[in-house]
């Protein structure tokens, strides 16, 4: 069973970093893209960035390119997402899930479609 669970959200101020992980239990990454979305209370969830294994390619949203980075660990069992320079429109609660057939270029145009397995969902809050 793929499960997902994230970790490393809290309350910050605006300017400061945050890192999230989202460590997989019972299965490795290999065969996976790693997407890492958020969702603000009244929005649609959206994409913030994701990262393929079968590929290598890393893809992020405008509105974090620059400030986030998505990396993993080298057992290919945790991917991490560093937040830096947050902004209070980063506030949110921040999900990673995981999608076999898809690449991470796609997660502009499909969203959500393909992610098949999610974690919990770690609250995010950026002070002003």
């Amino acid at each position: 069973e793929v499960q997902l669970v994230e970790s490393g959200g809290g309350l910050v101020q605006a300017g400061g970093s945050l890192r999230l992980s989202c460590a997989a239990s019972g299965f490795t990454f290999d065969d996976y893209t790693i997407g890492w979305f958020r969702q603000a209370p009244g929005q649609e969830r959206e994409g913030v960035s994701s990262i393929g294994f079968i590929d290598g390619s890393t893809y992020y949203a405008d509105s974090v390119k620059g400030r986030f980075t998505i990396s993993s660990d080298n057992a290919k069992t945790t991917v991490f997402l560093e937040m830096n320079s947050l902004k209070p429109e980063d506030t949110a609660v921040y999900y990673c899930a995981a999608a076999q057939f898809v690449t991470a270029s796609t997660m502009a145009a499909i969203g959500t479609y393909g992610y098949d397995s999610w974690g919990q969902g770690t609250q995010v809050t950026v002070s002003s």
